[in-house]
């Protein structure tokens, strides 16, 4: 009896990590799994979120660049404006000096130039 004994013994030794449907890993082989999952995971996340960082510091040079160009193109507007004021300005000068004759004169002119010009580029 004590060598039948002895059979069950090693037999539930023997089998003692396998369950229905599969093997169960023992606690300490488990935890070792768990944590190379982990790991493998935080690495896989560190990754991540490097690239991410690396990605909002390109995201913010761009932005940056972008709002330098956008100053220096609303400069550049306002100095036109002014000069195109001043221009407007002397036309109106001019306009409101001359003759009629001399205006009508003036504008003709200038469709007539900007007509001959448009039909030599077309």
């Amino acid at each position: 009896m004590n060598a039948r004994r002895d059979y069950r013994g090693n037999k539930v030794a023997l089998f003692d990590g396998i369950e229905e449907g599969g093997i169960r890993a023992s606690a300490s082989y488990s935890h070792e799994i768990d944590e190379h999952d982990n790991e493998r995971a935080v690495d896989g996340l560190q990754d991540r979120v490097n690239l991410l960082k690396r990605l909002s510091g390109d995201i913010h040079e761009e932005v940056q660049s972008h709002n330098h160009m956008l100053d220096r193109m609303g400069n550049d507007m306002d100095s036109s404006r002014g000069v195109l004021s001043g221009t407007m300005d002397k036309f109106k000068m001019v306009f409101e000096t001359k003759s009629s004759q001399r205006m009508f004169t003036l504008v003709a002119s200038f469709v007539v130039i900007f007509l001959v010009i448009y039909y030599l580029t077309r």
